[in-house]
């Protein structure tokens, strides 16, 4: 397995930890709103990342916390007259939905922020106690400087920043530096949580780094995923805190996709284009949906149009029609072997073994459509051949996630799907007719 790793900025031979084992952290969403499109892109990548390890026989512990304490959230909660926990409770069951509705496995853990807060407020003290944080009437800020690591994800240079730090907005004016970040924040609206310094509640840049330190030994982990808009600042402070308090940059290797564009356009609320994934799903179906977020290099942009998705469709229907029909003459034939060729398979592993090129994978997927084509439309078929093809472009599909779910014939519907077999080859077309226009009112085919 070979990945880009973000902080080497290079494409490495991948190591774990420990052999056969592989530990990854995906950071989750903020939940206030529905998931729109661009968070399932992460959710996507790293479910076939993870699915590619377990195929090649790892044990794979997989993380994504959900953020569910934030301004958002409060203001959010709010504006629908419901609690924090209402809101956050609503939202976090339609990501799920939306999980389950693209056929993606469940993280191994999906810790909550507050469910977290005892180690938050122990990680922090411990920072405070090492003095790289530090105290002003009740919130507690980070001592950037004093990490000289600091950068090395991003290539963000600290006296960059202070420079600029002049045309932003400025904070209360509280901090040492310009460049330091709150990681406790005193307040008095919104959920609160008790802890040494005020009633308050986390920074976001603490919660996933603490989150990681609560469940993997010493916090440190094979791959860090998230989207591009995360490497800075949320992913840069969360290695300078555990550089702070463990001396390494949490992750070995780290991963960032990158956004999705509408019409060539970036997705925002201020332009009103943004699209939430559920509708997209219940529009498109999880198969289709899936393919065109994996029809582009996860460190490429990906760019949603009409031609492309009617382009997106025609393939995944070419997956569709061949499966189904297979399906059907297999279950007429009474063929029950399920072998697959497993050196198919793993060629099309191989791709996604290389950083993940599921545009390659994707290819592969087609070019075994076209096998199993070719072996249906043979005169003196070979039914060992048809299910072996089949079966194998089956198993690339669930590779990837798909769900092309063959039709499985009632003995009524599998009787009627041979009279019309029969009339065909008996050149009956009136008979072949009929049967064949009550298999379509059935769905058959």
């Amino acid at each position: 397995m070979k990945l880009f790793n973000a902080l080497t900025n290079k494409k490495e031979e991948f190591k774990p930890i420990k052999e056969g084992e592989v530990s990854i952290y995906v950071c989750g969403p903020t939940v206030y709103n529905y998931v729109h499109i661009g968070n399932t892109r992460p959710m996507i990548v790293f479910d076939v990342l993870r699915r590619t390890f377990e195929y090649l026989g790892n044990d794979v512990t997989f993380v994504s916390n959900f953020t569910d304490v934030d301004d958002k959230i409060i203001k959010a909660a709010k504006e629908e007259g419901i609690t924090e926990k209402e809101l956050t409770d609503k939202y976090i069951k339609a990501y799920e939905d939306v999980r389950r509705d693209l056929n993606l496995e469940f993280p191994t853990y999906a810790p909550r922020v507050t469910e977290t807060m005892d180690a938050i407020i122990d990680f922090i003290a411990r920072l405070v106690e090492l003095n790289y944080a530090y105290v002003v009437d009740g919130d507690v800020y980070f001592r950037v400087s004093k990490v000289k690591e600091y950068g090395e994800l991003s290539g963000i240079k600290i006296e960059d920043l202070v420079a600029g730090a002049s045309e932003r907005v400025e904070d209360k004016g509280v901090k040492e530096e310009s460049t330091d970040f709150a990681l406790w924040k005193k307040t008095d609206e919104g959920i609160q949580f008790d802890s040494p310094w005020s009633k308050g509640r986390p920074g976001w840049h603490t919660e996933c780094v603490v989150m990681i330190n609560d469940i993997f030994e010493n916090g440190k982990i094979d791959i860090h995923g998230g989207g591009q808009d995360l490497k800075f600042p949320h992913h840069e402070n969360e290695i300078a805190q555990s550089r702070a308090l463990n001396g390494h940059p949490i992750a070995h290797t780290w991963m960032h996709n990158q956004m999705i564009n509408i019409n060539n356009e970036k997705m925002s609320k201020s332009l009103g284009n943004v699209v939430w994934a559920k509708d997209l799903i219940k529009e498109l179906g999880c198969n289709v949906y899936k393919w065109f977020m994996l029809s582009s290099h996860y460190r490429n942009p990906l760019n949603m149009t009409d031609a492309i998705i009617q382009s997106v469709k025609k393939e995944v229907a070419k997956v569709d029609n061949v499966i189904k029909q297979a399906s059907l003459y297999l279950q007429v034939e009474g063929v029950t072997s399920k072998q697959f060729c497993k050196e198919s398979v793993d060629e099309m592993v191989n791709a996604l073994a290389d950083d993940l090129n599921t545009s390659l994978a994707l290819t592969q997927i087609l070019g075994q459509v076209k096998v199993l084509n070719q072996f249906m439309r043979t005169r003196d078929k070979n039914n060992e051949d048809i299910a072996k093809a089949y079966h194998t472009l089956l198993k690339m599909c669930e590779v990837l996630g798909f769900v092309f779910e063959p039709k499985q014939l009632s003995e009524e519907e599998l009787e009627l799907y041979k009279k019309w077999m029969d009339a065909k080859a008996q050149k009956n077309f009136e008979e072949a007719d009929k049967y064949r226009n009550e298999l379509i009112e059935k769905g058959i085919i």
